[in-house]
């Protein structure tokens, strides 16, 4: 049997709104921060929002945001802070959708390179970035408040300007 992934055409990508954060904080509070102390309550995702050197995107359909992602843009890299999808969501296309709208827009802002860290007890995830193109970088111990190690990744997109990105 063939393993084919069904996208969701009725999700559509857009900018988030402010009136997106209290359910981008829950899914993050649900999805991405279960078992640790919650960081991205909703006044953090509207902080997040209205930095300019930040893109918060959202994947939406009639029933609300079924995902969303928060990008923070430095010099040359670009920090993937955030992605989520709700589970029933996962496996339709929507997180991959959303990474390829992130990394045009890095493109086009001229990054060097994509970081991210992700919860080292998460496979999936780490198999979605493998197949991104993401590499690990390193190994974090304790990252999450010193209960959960994580996995830094990197995508290279371009050269630095001054040589190898040895921005760890």
């Amino acid at each position: 049997m063939q393993n084919r992934r069904v996208v969701s055409s009725a999700v559509t990508l857009r900018p988030a709104r402010a009136a997106d954060a209290r359910q981008m904080a829950a899914m993050s509070r649900d999805l991405i921060e279960a078992g640790l102390p919650w960081r991205y309550h909703t006044v953090h995702m509207l902080r997040l929002m209205a930095d300019d050197e930040t893109i918060a995107l959202v994947a939406h359909d009639h029933a609300g945001v079924q995902g969303f992602a928060v990008m923070q843009f430095g010099d040359e890299r670009a920090h993937l802070v955030l992605l989520g999808v709700r589970p029933q969501q996962q496996r339709r296309g929507i997180g991959h959708r959303m990474v390829e709208w992130l990394l045009k827009s890095a493109r086009i802002a001229g990054m060097a390179s994509i970081q991210l860290e992700l919860r080292a007890d998460n496979p999936g995830a780490h198999r979605f970035y493998l197949g991104l193109g993401f590499a690990d970088v390193q190994l974090l111990p304790g990252y999450y408040d010193g209960l959960i190690a994580a996995r830094r990744m990197r995508l290279l997109l371009r050269e630095p300007a001054g040589g190898a990105d040895a921005t760890g």
